[in-house]
């Protein structure tokens, strides 16, 4: 007997020749400490099987959590060190107009260009803000170069370079950030199935991916609860119930430790919403304001409709996206908001959070820039954010007013044509937040004309949480940026008001534009269902036989393997039924194409058949040809369907997929002449 480790020399015929081949085969690697590697790999199984008890889901979701809050902390914390490093760099090259261009200039233009070229050398799947195409990889589409891990590191760089060039470059972090957390939820989804040795099951990669978007928005803002909301109205068409613990679970351990890095790093003594604000609670607000919230919902409905459209637009005129047209745009942007010019009136200085900061400041500035020693000062005073705003010659309202129309507008060009994917991530959700916000602002000045009896009071109305919520709610079609605006500022006294604006926003949005997301969905053309209205009640009286795919190929169980040759190279289809007979009732489909097995008998060959040599895959849902259009809708949104075929008296008269079933919604929206 050898010994142990010895390598064994086998032989063995081969070949009707009798040829003999040597071939050497290790019986057991060499491994010391057989024993105690036993009683280890004993004791690991024992502590993974208690673990496990509970479910491996918890830890994982837990992770989630924990890695989310680090890398958005250490994201913010670059981009302070950055931006404060830009600040220095301005102040200290004097009073010289060409220097202080130049370094007002170059950083967001070099961090632009570098984004950009950054992106396009690793992957271009890393641009955009990703929520898009994760809402298709939701409902079933496999998109998986969106997911992959390698698109990570590309991703967080580009961010961090496009936030870290200030208000110059008017771009956000959550969507961007969604995607982040979905990817390392895809990826820690990967690793919870080589642990517990399972299979990869599509529902489980959805319970990741949606908790996962939960946790993106949960450690931007430290808002769990909106979080949870976002992921169900934005991310998926269909929620299941228990993917409420998952997500809530995940995005409190995120949202909690984002908030304890900030304490640990003495930005806050204890943990405390992100914008602490001060407003009344014991008289928040008079019943006939409740019609300036109603203004402001119907304003903000309206602002971002000719929003959505004008991204669209911008959209799909995209031109070549390269390193040096970023760097072109950046270079515009940024001598549009140079200080001295017209950044004078636009507190160009104030970054995206110190922007935020002061259009939360609980005082009317209208009162307090009637003082008529104001100076502004050379540097920005924390204490005094609001001075920023303030011009002699233009009044408060004329900065508000300049900044609106130009951060909306210019902000859309910039989000779609000056730096559309895959060039730097952008979205259209916290930065214009900061835009509305100037938009309540201004109306609280119509107050004393409305209500001559009344004096205006010195504490403001709570104006941007209002404006925030109902403009981003109208352009993503959702309601939890009211809950968010409530979250991020700590109060809920104005809930009320908040939510009638939020809602009236929704309802002129949605009456005229398609939300952001699926305004893109719409011009990449990617495979995503469309929504029927609910004006279309068209949809109950289109059947399935006027629009389904009536040339079906189909595989006899009696075919042979020149029938299934023939049927493969002669179509594109990924599955086939399997039926009795040519025409009759279906068993079953295949996938591709089944193993061929050799003929090793005596006597006359007999060739296999789909029958006997191939696993069938029975058919669990079938169609029928009366099978109203929105009841299929229904069908293929709930389970993630990628077509269904139609029988008819056991009889296999069709196929529908997901492109018959979009171009008949798209024929029911709009009909033919």
């Amino acid at each position: 007997m050898p010994a142990e480790g010895e390598p064994v020399v086998r032989r063995g015929e081969e070949g009707g020749e009798g040829e003999e081949e040597r071939f050497l085969a290790w019986e057991e690697s060499w491994r010391p400490w057989p024993g105690t590697r036993k009683k280890v790999r004993g004791c690991l199984l024992w502590v993974k099987a208690q673990l496990f008890r509970v479910g491996d889901d918890w830890y994982f979701l837990f992770a989630l959590g924990v890695l989310m809050a680090l890398v958005s902390f250490a994201m913010d914390f670059t981009v302070s060190k950055v931006a404060n490093a830009h600040a220095w760099l301005y102040q200290e090259v004097g009073d010289y107009p060409v220097l202080k261009f130049l370094s007002w200039t170059t950083y967001p233009v070099a961090l632009s260009a570098f984004s950009t070229g950054f992106a396009q050398s690793i992957t271009p799947h890393s641009g955009g803000s990703g929520i898009p195409e994760l809402k298709v990889i939701l409902t079933g589409i496999i998109m998986g170069e969106y997911l992959a891990i390698e698109n990570f590191g590309a991703k967080a760089v580009g961010l961090t370079c496009t936030l870290a060039c200030g208000s110059t470059i008017f771009l956000g972090k959550v969507g961007p950030f969604v995607h982040l957390s979905s990817m390392i939820a895809a990826y820690l989804g990967k690793i919870r199935t080589s642990v517990s040795g399972e299979y990869e099951n599509k529902i489980k990669q959805n319970e990741m991916l949606v908790a996962g978007a939960a946790v993106g928005v949960a450690t931007v803002f430290g808002a769990p609860i909106s979080g949870v909301l976002f992921s169900i109205e934005v991310m998926s068409s269909h929620f299941a119930v228990r993917d409420y613990w998952r997500g809530f679970f995940s995005a409190t351990c995120g949202a909690f430790m984002f908030r304890l890095l900030a304490v640990f790093n003495s930005e806050q003594e204890t943990i405390m919403a992100l914008f602490k604000t001060s407003f009344t609670t014991d008289f928040p607000f008079d019943l006939p304001e409740t019609f300036f919230f109603a203004l402001l919902g119907l304003l903000c409905g309206g602002v971002s409709c000719a929003y959505l459209f004008s991204q669209r637009w911008f959209l799909a005129s995209d031109p070549a996206r390269k390193p040096l047209y970023s760097a072109l745009v950046a270079l515009l942007l940024s001598s549009i908001t140079f200080p001295p010019s017209l950044g004078q009136f636009m507190a160009s200085r104030l970054s995206m959070k110190e922007l935020l900061t002061s259009l939360l400041d609980n005082h009317t500035w209208s009162i307090l820039s009637q003082n008529a020693s104001l100076a502004k000062p050379l540097q920005v005073t924390p204490e005094a954010l609001w001075l920023e705003w303030w011009d002699p010659r233009v009044t408060i309202f004329g900065t508000l007013a300049i900044f609106l129309v130009m951060k909306v507008f210019l902000g859309d060009a910039e989000h779609e044509a000056l730096l559309p994917p895959p060039p730097a991530p952008r979205l259209a959700g916290a930065p214009l937040r900061q835009c509305v916000g100037a938009l309540p602002n201004s109306l609280g000045a119509l107050r004393p004309a409305v209500f001559p009896g009344r004096p205006p009071p010195l504490t403001a109305r709570p104006g941007l949480p209002a404006g925030a919520a109902a403009f981003s709610g109208a352009v993503t079609h959702s309601l939890s940026t009211a809950l968010l605006a409530f979250e991020m500022t700590g109060q809920i006294s104005h809930i009320l008001p908040v939510t009638l604006a939020v809602l009236i926003a929704n309802a002129v949005a949605q009456k005229f534009q398609p939300s952001f997301y699926d305004g893109t969905i719409i011009v990449k053309k990617l495979p995503y269902l469309p929504r029927i209205r609910s004006r279309h009640i068209g949809s109950y009286k289109v059947t399935t036989q006027e629009f389904m795919n009536t040339s079906v190929a189909t595989l006899p169980k009696a075919a042979t393997f020149e029938d299934v040759l023939q049927v493969v190279t002669s179509t594109a289809e990924l599955e086939y039924p399997v039926v009795d007979s040519t025409g009759t009732v279906a068993l079953g489909r295949q996938r591709w194409g089944f193993p061929v097995l050799p003929c090793a008998h005596s006597g006359p060959p007999a060739c296999p058949t789909v029958g006997d040599s191939c696993p069938i895959c029975p058919v669990t849902l079938q169609l029928s040809p009366w099978t109203s259009l929105h009841q299929a809708h229904h069908l293929f949104e709930l389970l993630n369907l990628q077509q269904a075929f139609v029988t008819q008296l056991g009889k296999v008269v069709g196929v529908v997929s997901r492109k018959e079933l979009r171009k008949a919604i798209e024929d029911l929206a709009n009909p033919k002449p």
